[in-house]
This record gives C-alpha cells, structure tokens and sequence, in this order.
C-alpha cells in the first residue's frame, strides 16, 4: 500500500495499466529542473513554453527539404490538430512548396462494434480531418494526388497491411512519427492491456505492426473531451474500435517527433501524469508509449505539463484535523 494522500492508503483501481505505485510516486514527484536529459539511445525530453509551433516548423521543415532536395519523405501523423495541419499548410502556400515527394500517413482511425472502418465521409473521422484541414488546405498547384495522403480503410484495415504500405514507400519505415501519447498512455490507438496488441515480451510486443483494436475505457473518455466528440464528455459518440498503426511502426521510423501540450483552460491537463510515466518510468508494454525512448527521437514539453502538481489536500497541513 502507498500513501497517495495524507492518512489514506490505498492501491490504483485494478483495471489500469500501470499500478506500481512506488514509480506513481516517484515521477509524480519530478521536479521541472530534474525533466530534461537525453538518453543512450538519443531519445531527448526538452521542456518549453509551448511546443506547437516547434511542431509545425518541424513538419514544414521536412516538406521543404523533399522539394530543394527532391527527395521522398514519409511522415506519420496524429489525429486530429486542425490547427497545426492548417498552419504547415499556410507555411507551404506562401512559400511555394511542391509536395509531390510527400507520403502522408494518417496514424488511426474509427471502427465500429463489427471492425467497419469509418469512411472518408464521416465527419468526426480522422481520415476526413487529416484531409480536410491538411490535403485540402495546401493549393492545388502544390499538392501531389491525393493518394499521396494515406489514411485507413476496410481494405487496408487488416494485420500489417498498412505497415507494409509504410515500410514500401518509406524504404523500411517512415521518416518520422509525429505523435502526443494519450490518457492510458497509448500512442495512435494501440493501448495498453488489449487483446490485439497482447504479447510475451516487450520485443514481440515491438513486431507488431498494424491491426483493428478494441479502445480501452480511458481512450474513449479522454476522446469525449475532444471536439469532434462535442468537447462534452459523450462517451456514448466515440467508437468502439479503431484501425491503427502497430509498434513496428514507431520502431522501424528513423525518427520519432513527441509533443505533450494538452491543457484545458486555466492549465489544468489530464496529460501530465501520464506525460511522466512515459517519459520517467520504465519502458513497457503497460505504456505503449514509453517505446519512443528505445530509439532516436524527441519529446518537447509544455511549461504547463511541466509544472509541479498541485491538490486542495495540501492544504491540510495547515488545518488542524479533528476526528469525528
């Protein structure tokens, strides 16, 4: 049993993922100075004030070099930052840069109870999103077919049909993944703790590659939150399952590009606890996300993730407590 809060012990519920409450302990305790380091493997935690526009440079960055260089890159992405795909597109339009060597990967999306993958048509869709406020939003001039802008369906939905899509246009893997790792510490949709991504051991857990999954409770209530969903909290309108990609993908990128920034307004964040697991506690299958830190990549953290935490129950120091 772990004090979790003054005078009261107890274990996290039974269903989560990561119950080690010594490391809960640990990394919810991590002081701002103590975040950033880089690691044997040339993964980087660097804490800034606010990463989106690093974000955007970066993906702009990359698109740029394809078209002076002429040279293939191929990209994963995260859905859905409208604002982030409309602003690399506004980068790409004002300065005249031809996309026709991008392949853009779309990095999930929504299945229904039966595995039916959502349709380009659907409005909440991250497929939609990834084309509408992205594809869509770069001049025609510029952009290449739209075939170019990947995204899932039921004819790829199958076990690595997509990944070997990715590893054979992007000559064993992708350039880059984009991703910001979510409530239960999954990145894309492949969560911790379900029946499609069970493995023996983290190295078999690493080979699998992309596949329909069923979502974890905490995947569809942190995606409730989001605008799509109605920013409500209506988990009855997010879908049951996904398609997305698998480990392998993450593994087998040349280089992985991490944001945590999610804030609700006046600061609060549902990510920074599990911002600290992935980035602080061991590397595991109980936080899928923790495998970026196996490879070359970065992590850039908001000053606002970053921040000690905060609870009215530290206020009890200064009461006197009287039992009743």
């Amino acid at each position: 049993m772990a004090k979790n809060n003054y005078e009261f012990d107890f274990q996290p519920a039974a269903w989560l993922p990561s119950r080690d409450v010594e490391m809960l302990d640990r990394v919810r305790n991590i002081k701002r100075e103590d975040m950033e380091y880089t690691n044997e493997n040339g993964y980087s935690v660097r804490v800034v004030m606010d990463p989106t526009m690093i974000l955007v440079q970066d993906i702009f960055h990359r698109i740029y070099l394809s078209d002076v260089e002429d040279k293939r890159v191929t990209m994963i992405f995260p859905n859905q930052w409208p604002a982030v795909y409309s602003a690399v597109a506004e980068m790409i339009n004002r300065c005249n840069v031809n996309c026709r060597n991008v392949h853009a990967f779309a990095m999930d999306e929504w299945a229904d109870q039966d595995g039916n993958v959502a349709p380009l048509t659907y409005g909440a869709g991250l497929g939609f999103s990834f084309r509408k406020h992205f594809y869509g939003k770069i001049r025609e001039d510029l952009r290449p077919d739209v075939e170019h802008w990947h995204v899932f369906t039921n004819e790829n939905k199958g076990d690595n049909v997509y990944s070997s899509l990715i590893e054979e246009i992007g000559g064993g893997g992708a350039d880059v993944i984009y991703s910001a790792t979510g409530w239960p510490g999954h990145t894309a949709f492949i969560d911790p703790c379900t029946k499609e991504f069970q493995a023996d051991s983290l190295e078999e857990f690493c080979k699998l590659g992309s596949r329909l999954t069923t979502q974890m409770p905490l995947t569809i209530c942190e995606n409730s939150l989001f605008a799509p969903m109605g920013a409500s909290g209506d988990v009855w309108a997010v879908p049951p399952r996904a398609a997305t990609i698998g480990p392998r993908d993450v593994m087998n990128a040349r280089e992985r590009f991490e944001i945590h920034t999610f804030c609700n307004p006046g600061g609060d964040s549902w990510q920074r606890m599990i911002s600290r697991i992935e980035l602080y506690g061991p590397i595991s299958m109980e936080c899928p996300a923790s495998i970026m830190r196996l490879k070359k990549g970065v992590c850039y953290v908001s000053e606002a993730i970053a921040r000690p935490f905060g609870s009215w129950t530290k206020d009890i120091e200064d009461w006197e407590v009287t039992a009743l």
